[in-house]
């Protein structure tokens, strides 16, 4: 956590897949710079430290299960078994995956600001460090924003999205059941395959 909105959104997701499995816990962590622990008589200043950003994450914790709590009323499968929040020192990735590992976690869940090019290089990427340190997988909870002009991925197309909505049984809009339809095919498995024939190249 870094209390910021993609925690935010990592926090209310853990809890959302908590409410869901029989047993499950969520563990929330906040990973602050290193602090020499070990070493003997530390300042008050640095043990207020540490118990400021207990405190903190516990607040955090609290009015976050609150407000899933009432968002989801009278929804809820069942609550988690226990919620924990713990604060640890070091690099935030390596913190994240010790934590990971003791407790055998199934799941790891975690926002990310998306970052991209150069900011991407400067500071890092705690979730894509995550993916190579992890035993366990990993959800990352990316921003859905507009995608830029420099990617190489197309922003969807809203003609698309607007036939979805008009028609469960179609996905694609005139113009690109046409284009899609000549670099892959598809075939519905629910009940609604009756309704929608197999895409393949066009004839």
């Amino acid at each position: 956590m870094d209390y910021s909105d993609h925690s935010d959104a990592a926090l209310t997701r853990g809890f959302e897949l908590a409410a869901r499995e029989a047993r499950a816990e969520v563990h929330v962590v906040s990973v602050q710079p290193p602090l020499e622990l070990a070493r003997p008589n530390l300042p008050k200043s640095v043990l207020l430290d540490v118990e400021v950003a207990a405190a903190k994450l516990q607040r955090y914790v609290a009015a976050g299960w609150a407000d899933f709590s009432r968002t989801w009323q009278g929804q809820l499968l069942q609550s988690p078994r226990r919620v924990v929040s713990h604060v640890r020192f070091g690099k935030p990735a390596n913190g994240i995956v010790q934590l990971a590992s003791d407790l055998s976690a199934d799941l790891i869940v975690v926002g990310t600001h998306g970052r991209q090019g150069l900011t991407r290089f400067l500071l890092g990427s705690v979730s894509e460090q995550l993916l190579h340190l992890a035993a366990c997988p990993v959800l990352v909870m990316r921003p859905k924003t507009a995608i830029t002009g420099d990617s190489v991925i197309e922003s969807p197309c809203a003609r698309c999205q607007e036939e979805r909505e008009r028609s469960p049984s179609e996905l694609w809009c005139e113009e690109h059941r046409t284009k899609h339809g000549q670099s892959y095919i598809h075939h519905r498995h629910d009940r609604l395959a009756d309704e929608s024939s197999s895409r393949s190249r066009p004839r």
